[in-house]
């Protein structure tokens, strides 16, 4: 393989890296990845096909900062065809995706250092 080749796919690598580290969906979807290091809070959410678009709420918790999470959705969902409608809110095809950092979520408060995300997907 030449240089420019390696390059090249190297290049692709890194362009691509975001969306192919995850290996998983967000409950509901087959295009909201969920983040390595996120476990899914399996039971506790609600997906629901209406006239208008589909409804999905799902959780996940995991031990990492909220930057962090922010940083991977806002490189990855672009990728996807997701705009950025704010640091935590994405739109696309009349859809809107909030991701929300509550306190506590449906099981309760969380252990200390474990961050709760709260994906709600909705028409808009």
């Amino acid at each position: 393989m030449t240089a420019a080749a390696r390059r090249l796919v190297l290049l692709l690598g890194l362009l691509v890296s975001p969306v192919m580290a995850a290996d998983a969906f967000i409950a509901g979807t087959s295009d909201v990845p969920l983040m390595p290091g996120l476990r899914a809070l399996s039971g506790d959410g609600t997906v629901f096909d209406a006239p208008g678009g589909r409804i999905v709420e799902a959780w996940a918790e995991g031990g990492m900062e909220r930057s962090a999470v922010l940083s991977f959705y806002g490189a990855t969902l672009p990728q996807l065809g997701w705009s950025a409608a704010g640091p935590d809110r994405f739109r696309r095809e009349g859809e809107v995706l909030r991701l929300e950092f509550p306190p506590q979520g449906p099981r309760g408060a969380r252990p200390p250092g474990t961050l709760l995300i709260r994906f709600y997907l909705s028409p808009g």
